[in-house]
């Protein structure tokens, strides 16, 4: 199993549309389309809405890089999301036990 936890921090003003744009990602990856992923979800700071933390797992790296290369990521995080962060910071981690 491939974790992937993605930083973002989003540019003044943007936080809430980023928020809904990852709500559809989510929505999309959850619901079977991508048969290698096995968890998505996007979490939001309580402190400040403008951080989120995606908590993503996949079944293995191909299937990760399977999910960067489907037209809802290209579109929605690449095309969409990453122009309006301040910054995008991705760690990569296995499941232990």
């Amino acid at each position: 199993m491939l974790v992937v936890v993605a930083e973002y921090y989003t540019q003044e003003g943007k936080d809430n549309d980023v928020a809904d744009v990852l709500g559809e990602m989510s929505a999309y990856c959850n619901s079977g389309e991508e048969p290698g992923c096995a968890l998505y979800i996007v979490n939001r700071s309580l402190e400040d809405p403008r951080r989120f933390l995606l908590y993503e797992q996949y079944y293995d790296q191909p299937a990760f890089e399977a999910h960067t290369e489907t037209d809802m990521f290209k579109t929605t995080i690449l095309g969409t999301v990453v122009p309006m962060l301040e910054s995008r910071v991705r760690s990569y981690w296995s499941v232990v036990g």
